[in-house]
């Protein structure tokens, strides 16, 4: 619950770079992560090059500078499907999260993006067809006084979004 709590989305990085052994810890944490039966679908690539970092950052905005970002994608011929529907994006948001916990424990700072045009992320860096782009996970250390935004602590009542039946 400690780490739930202190958990916040960081949207100004400082420049340092993040060490490969806590990029390693983040990416083992996403593999560890379970997946619709078990077919990781996951593929994630790690932009970090002073070139695949500006070409995020032409892409989006909420890419906020970060020395690393994870573009988590998924598999469309591996992801598990039913009914029409697939598991890519929900696999993704697990593995996601189970990264952005390990960085939050590692002292690093997070922000899960949605603002991007798949497509043009997919064509920018050459993604393979089956490769599906999920989401952005900046990551790095936070710049000095970063604070979590003043709307980052206001929850609802469990009253409000529980119901027992």
């Amino acid at each position: 619950m400690d780490l739930a709590r202190a958990r916040f989305a960081v949207r100004e990085y400082a420049q340092t770079p993040v060490e490969q052994a806590k990029i390693d810890s983040i990416l083992e944490a996403g593999r560890l992560a379970p997946t619709a039966k078990n077919v990781q679908p996951q593929h994630i690539y790690v932009l970090q090059s002073p070139e695949a970092i500006a070409k995020i950052n032409e892409l989006t905005r909420c890419a906020y500078h970060a020395p690393v970002v994870f573009l988590v994608c998924y598999d469309t011929e591996l992801v598990w499907t039913k009914d029409g529907e697939n598991s890519g994006n929900m696999d993704c948001s697990i593995v996601g999260t189970h990264m952005m916990m390990e960085a939050t424990e590692l002292g690093l700072g997070t922000c899960w993006v949605k603002w991007f045009d798949p497509a043009e992320v997919a064509a920018a860096f050459d993604l393979p067809a089956n490769h599906k782009p999920s989401f952005l996970l900046p990551c790095g250390y936070a710049a000095e006084g970063v604070q979590p935004h003043a709307n980052h602590f206001n929850r609802k009542p469990l009253s409000e979004t529980v119901t027992y039946k």
